[in-house]
């Protein structure tokens, strides 16, 4: 991203047409992500966004400190996508190989605490950004009179949310991690590259569920979202395989171990950036 921060692209644009437009009927759910709509399934009600008592949280010892403002969704989507720079790293395997060589390996912890904090950093931005735009389709639904035909919708959303907020509460300091991996590189190395795979595949997949119910509830405003590719959710490595590999190689295999885990995430974030920026236009052209 450039310099400065950048504002709402195409402020004339209006990509999926008028406000009142009905949109097209809604596409059936990709098969495989299991969402539960149907008879059997309670119904709930809205998404629940951030939760601030009135006041504030009560304080001991001392008068109770004001309650942070909560801003508006439009913002809250807005702020988000400028953050991708700062949170979404893009690493070039060659060149990062080419600086650890250099600086005798020193460089390599860099590159090893940029792999966990910039996944951990990813998934709470995206969970902040699709947080914000069910709960502005939430607001708009309510305004067009269209709540109660997109429930299902945004109760799925909901659950599917509810991965990702459930991953910000891992284990994945990278500073942590960093410390461990001086004192025990090898298997520290292994078990992250594990841990960090797994989260890719189950962060990816809570995506592309809320994604798809994005498209459903935004067709009814009017505005066309690019419906998510299901097929884009990778499989999990073969780990024991790779730790096989790794040592009859003598070592070798393990810098194509750290090849995939600096490009495939390099490629997940490529993909949700295309969706992000035509989410925002799409929150633009609404409001």
């Amino acid at each position: 991203m450039g310099d400065g921060e950048p504002g709402w692209p195409g402020e004339n644009a209006d990509p999926g047409g008028g406000a009142g437009s009905s949109g097209p009927p809604p596409p059936a759910p990709p098969p495989g992500f299991g969402y539960p709509g149907g008879a059997g399934w309670a119904q709930q009600g809205p998404p629940a966004g951030p939760y601030f008592p009135p006041g504030g949280w009560p304080s001991v010892g001392g008068p109770t400190p004001p309650s942070m403002p909560v801003p508006p969704p439009a913002e809250r989507i807005r702020l988000a996508w400028q953050g991708r720079g700062s949170t979404d790293y893009i690493f070039a395997f060659w060149t990062a190989l080419g600086w650890t060589v250099l600086t005798f390996g020193i460089y390599g912890f860099y590159v090893f605490y940029q792999l966990v904090r910039r996944l951990r950093d990813h998934n709470a931005r995206r969970l902040e950004l699709l947080d914000a735009a069910v709960a502005f389709g939430w607001e708009e639904a309510g305004r067009r009179g269209l709540q109660e035909e997109l429930t299902p919708s945004f109760q799925r959303a909901s659950s599917h949310l509810g991965v990702l907020r459930k991953m910000t509460g891992d284990f994945r300091d990278p500073i942590i991690w960093l410390v461990l991996s001086v004192f025990a590189s090898g298997i520290v190395h292994v078990i992250a590259f594990i841990l960090l795979d797994r989260d890719l595949v189950s962060h990816d997949r809570a995506e592309v569920g809320v994604e798809y119910e994005l498209t459903v509830i935004y067709g009814r405003f009017g505005q066309s979202l690019p419906l998510p590719d299901q097929g884009r959710v990778k499989s999990q490595h073969n780990y024991v395989g790779r730790i096989v590999a790794t040592f009859f190689s003598f070592g070798l295999y393990f810098l194509w171990w750290y090849h995939d885990m600096m490009v495939e995430p390099n490629r997940h974030f490529y993909t949700n950036w295309s969706q992000e920026d035509a989410l925002v236009a799409a929150v633009q052209a609404i409001q």
